[in-house]
Formats: structure tokens, sequence, C-alpha cells
């Protein structure tokens, strides 16, 4: 890969990330690399010129940081100052190596599924758009609700619910784990349907292809719902209906080398090395 002349900041909330930021922007500038902050780049990044984002924080400033930098073909190095990270898998204590070596070239750049949100009638305001997931879930904390659910035109089920996660293979670690989904490798091309809470046992996660166009229509007894994006959530009335399918863009997730996907999980998820070292 080609050096990187030109970074953007994002994220550095609280103070170990503030400690962090200090730390790269230090180590950027005595290499000569053009430094630009959150703040600098709040008018817009169209014309910046990013040769790469870097995501400070943890996984929840890794997908702001996608919203921000959404169709500008920007890939993003994701720094983790918290504790579980899946998208932000730089340590922080391994940060002004992996600058070095990703400066000079040495990462590669993997393709993640973005999944887009159309509604009839009245738009999801924020950014319509998720690299994790799509959940669709109850407001009241007594009744279920009601997912009618077509695949590529064909019915499928009615889930009665809590809600029911549309989940990128990036997203299989995040909320769609948590409701008993598959983990998926995030170069897979799926999507995972993860119902919350379902109301039958014989309910089962289900993993359809990338490319199916996923319908559904709510019917609730509190007359409304809710539809969140990556956890940006937004209230939409029932019998709406909805329409989930793979974006016509990607999020560019850089890589170090010798970072993978498995290495990442086994760390996080305390997975025994035994096996490997018998």
């Amino acid at each position: 890969m080609e050096r990187c002349r030109k970074i953007g900041i994002f994220g550095g909330e609280g103070d170990k990330a503030k400690e962090c930021v200090n730390k790269i922007v230090s180590k950027l500038r005595n290499m000569g690399v053009e430094t630009l902050l959150d703040e600098d780049l709040q008018g817009g990044i169209e014309n910046c010129g990013l040769d790469i984002g870097l995501s400070v924080g943890g996984d929840g400033t890794f997908l702001k940081t996608v919203a921000k930098v959404n169709k500008k073909n920007i890939p993003i190095l994701g720094v983790n100052t918290g504790n579980l990270g899946f998208l932000a898998d730089v340590k922080v204590e391994f940060v002004e190596i992996v600058l070095e070596s990703v400066l000079s070239g040495k990462f590669t750049i993997e393709e993640r599924v973005i999944l887009r949100l159309s509604t009839e009638k009245r738009f999801f305001r924020g950014f319509n758009y998720a690299l994790n997931e799509i959940a669709i879930l109850k407001r009241d904390s007594s009744a279920m609700i009601t997912i009618d659910t077509w695949l590529d035109n064909e019915f499928f089920t009615s889930y009665r619910a809590d809600g029911l996660i549309v989940a990128t293979p990036t997203g299989s670690t995040a909320y769609s784990m948590s409701a008993g989904g598959p983990i998926v490798s995030p170069l897979c091309a799926c999507t995972l349907l993860a119902p919350v809470a379902a109301h039958s046992l014989s309910v089962r996660p289900l993993v359809v292809p990338d490319l199916t166009t996923i319908k559904l229509k709510v019917t609730s007894r509190s007359d409304t719902f809710l539809i969140a994006l990556d956890g940006r959530s937004e209230v939409f009335p029932a019998g709406m209906e909805l329409q989930i399918d793979k974006a016509a863009f990607s999020a560019k997730v850089v890589k170090p080398l010798g970072m993978s996907f498995y290495k990442t999980l086994r760390e996080k998820l305390g997975w025994s090395a035994n096996a490997a070292n018998s």
C-alpha cells in the first residue's frame, strides 16, 4: 500500500482517549504527517483528502466515524481505549508501533458490508445506513411486537418477539451475538436475522445471502416501535413497511499486517489457545 500523508482523528472522548490522541498527534507530526482533529473536520471532509481516518475510543466511536466518512472511500483504523472491541482492535499500548507500520504502507484494507434502511412515507431522519445492525424493537416493557418478514418478496414468517436484529457479518459480534446469533467472519457475504426474546422456542437465527432484500411490516399494541441503526434510534408508527438491503458502498477497515479477525475473537472472548500449544 502507498504511504499515508494525511490522517483525520475522530473521537477521543474521555481522559484515556484524549491522552491517546495527544500521543498519536505528537507521533504523527514528528513523522511529518499532516493531522486533522475531529473539530477541524466539522465543516465536512469532502475536500480534505484524508488517506486514513483514525477512530480513537471503542466500537461505538468507530461506528460514529463510519457515519461521518460515509461514501467518502476513506479507510478507518480503530484504536481501542476501552475493553471489548472488535472494530477498534488496536490496543493503546501498541498504537505507536502500529502507526509506524501503517504509515509505511504495511496494512491491508477489508471491505465491510453496510446495510441500507428504506421506508415508505417517512424516512429515517439520521444516517440511514448501518455497519453492525438494524434492530427493530418494542418500546414498552410488556407487549411484544409482530414483525411480518419477506425475503426477496417471498413471505418467510411472522416474528412475535421483543424485536428482530438484521445484522452484517461485522455486526455478528455485537447485538446479534448477545441475542444468540452466530458469529460470522466479517468477510462472509451474508446477512443475519436474529430474533430478540422470541415467543416461540422453534424460532432460531437465520443466515441469508447478502444480496437478499428483506421487507418487514411491524404491528404493535402500543402503536409504535423503535428502529435502531448502530445504536442511533428513532420511533416509528406501527404498520410502517421497511426494506433492508445491501448498500451500494462499503466500509473500509484498515488491518495492520499480522492482525486478524480470529486473533481478535480469541483474545476478546477469552477462548483458550491450549489446543495450539499442545
